[in-house]
């Protein structure tokens, strides 16, 4: 029952340290566990926490936890059972921040609703479900500015359907007819190119792994196709 405990535990009540350069002991957990996760894992960093020995390991945009010999893996949300914060999902949104102004918004289609005071950016592919969902909650939300990336994983024609969009001559409306009604764009033009390289390469870079993904001007970032509440709740909350 002991062992059970610590392991709840272990996964329910953490409070993690500020990031600095690798203690002697991180980098001995590093050395031991890196090459057990195997060739594609690439450890960002150790740290300890101040929980029960846990060590949390970044590796590639996600967290884990080791002990102090790299023996486990405990992998999940840790959460506080007297607040509920969680606490995990708290360092991953710090972790995965991204500088706003540092977007190629030349690379989005720009939508302007109402005055277009408040500002996000989301990744979105043609042939994604939740992706029409969210258009259609957008229909709903005035006073915001929509940059789109256009963030072609899904399908092969995903590349095609966006590059007509990109091409057309009101980017906007042919984005919206097509992921609100269902209507294609023309064809596109032989020489007309679409920023698909530019866009996908961003999306990798930023760990981007579905669709739609919403980056708010404060660095913060949804995965999925939020309701109009709560996008109206996480707007209310950046300055």
């Amino acid at each position: 029952m002991k062992m059970i405990r610590v392991a709840v535990a272990a996964l329910l009540g953490l409070a993690f340290a500020t990031a600095f350069a690798e203690t002697a002991q991180e980098a001995a957990v590093r050395k031991v566990i890196e090459p057990r996760l195997g060739e594609d894992a690439k450890v960002k960093s150790v740290s300890k926490t101040p929980y029960s020995g846990l060590f949390e390991v970044q590796v590639n945009g996600d967290i884990i936890y080791t002990d102090a010999k790299a023996e486990y893996l405990f992998v999940g949300r840790v959460i506080d059972t007297r607040t509920y914060q969680d606490y995990t999902k708290a360092r991953l949104d710090q972790i995965n921040k991204v500088a706003f102004s540092d977007l190629p918004l030349e690379a989005a289609m720009k939508h302007v609703k109402g005055n277009g005071k408040r500002v996000i950016a989301v990744f979105e592919d043609p042939n994604c479900g939740y992706c029409k969902r969210f258009r259609e909650t957008l229909q709903g939300v005035t006073d915001i500015t929509v940059y789109t990336f256009m963030y072609n994983i899904l399908s092969p024609d995903s590349i095609v359907k966006s590059r007509n969009v990109w091409c057309s001559a009101d980017r906007n409306k042919a984005w919206d007819d097509w992921m609100l009604k269902g209507e294609s764009p023309p064809a596109a033009s032989e020489n007309c190119v679409a920023p698909h390289e530019k866009v996908l390469a961003l999306g990798r870079r930023m760990k981007v792994t579905g669709t739609p993904t919403l980056i708010f001007t404060d660095g913060t970032r949804i995965p999925g196709a939020v309701d109009a509440k709560a996008l109206e709740a996480k707007l209310a909350t950046i300055k």
